[in-house]
């Protein structure tokens, strides 16, 4: 892992482990680490055991604003307000990584409930501090800046001193513990079965291929969630075989460039991943 790592430029952490066992694969597992949009899985999860406890209809319609948009993908570049129900939000959250529709998803579940749930299930390493905009407006606030156009050519050594970069101060987990979420999530353990199946169906149709899926063949089903904000980059999720063999993996990186496309950085997350479901298929 370390040779891995070291050659993609990037300083990495990462936890795999059977779901359906007892081996794991370590590299940093109990560390601290950004979650960036990995913080999705927890509200998704929440958005489905409100639903199937009946505190909340899937179907209910909820606009999204221009308050709500920040000119990203899905929703959050949409030039027009939309209006969605709340499973199409969750989809569009968990797929494409929707900022804007996550924001009103979590307005409706509540991230203080999102965060007791985390408590309940025994995950006292991961928490959320807010929502999308709640993290991209301290980026704002801490460099003093009125709109992102305002940090083109700010220098390196000020974006690393971010809150958003620090796990202390910013939505944050642990490898361990990401993985310890989705192996109840598959097992029907973080809630109501019916709710759980809602969340490995929503988070099989994520539309990213560059990261965790590149390291296994279309044989191999991957659900997942990506995190991307200035150097970090991550992918969270669930690879499953045709013999029936499930393995919960979680790669946290912390490249040294803060350059938007770094390729070998989004490699070696299939690569580190297929290295330690390869070790625990023996």
């Amino acid at each position: 892992m370390r040779e891995l790592f070291e050659a993609a430029d990037v300083e990495g952490f990462l936890h795999a482990r059977e779901i359906d066992g007892d081996l794991e694969v370590c590299h940093g597992a109990d560390d601290p680490v950004v979650l960036a949009s990995v913080f999705k899985i927890p509200i998704v999860l929440e958005y489905a055991r409100q639903a199937e406890a009946g505190l909340i209809s899937r179907t209910e319609r909820l606009p999204v604003t221009k308050e709500h948009r920040d000119g990203g993908i899905g929703t959050s570049g949409c030039a027009d307000e939309v209006e969605l129900s709340l499973r199409d939000l969750a989809y569009f959250m968990m797929s494409m990584s929707d900022n804007a529709a996550t924001d009103v998803l979590l307005e409706k579940v509540g991230v203080d409930r999102v965060n007791a749930t985390l408590a309940e299930l025994g995950l006292t390493s991961t928490h959320l501090i807010g929502d999308c905009r709640v993290l991209l407006a301290t980026v704002l606030t801490e460099l003093g800046a009125s709109s992102w156009e305002d940090l083109e050519g700010t220098a390196p050594e000020r974006l690393r001193t971010l809150s958003v970069l620090d796990p202390a101060r910013t939505s944050a987990s642990t490898p361990r513990e990401t993985t310890t979420l989705l192996a109840k999530i598959w097992r029907d353990e973080a809630g109501p079965a019916q709710a759980c199946a809602e969340v490995r169906e929503i988070m099989g149709r994520q539309v990213w291929p560059h990261r965790l899926s590149s390291g296994f063949g279309d044989d191999v089903r991957v659900s997942g969630k990506t995190g991307t904000i200035f150097g970090i980059r991550n992918e969270a999720g669930v690879v499953e075989y045709p013999d029936g063999k499930r393995y919960a993996v979680a790669v946290y990186l912390r490249p040294r460039s803060l350059g938007y496309r770094l390729p070998r950085a989004d490699a070696v997350i299939g690569a580190a991943a297929r290295e330690a479901v390869d070790e625990l298929r023996g």
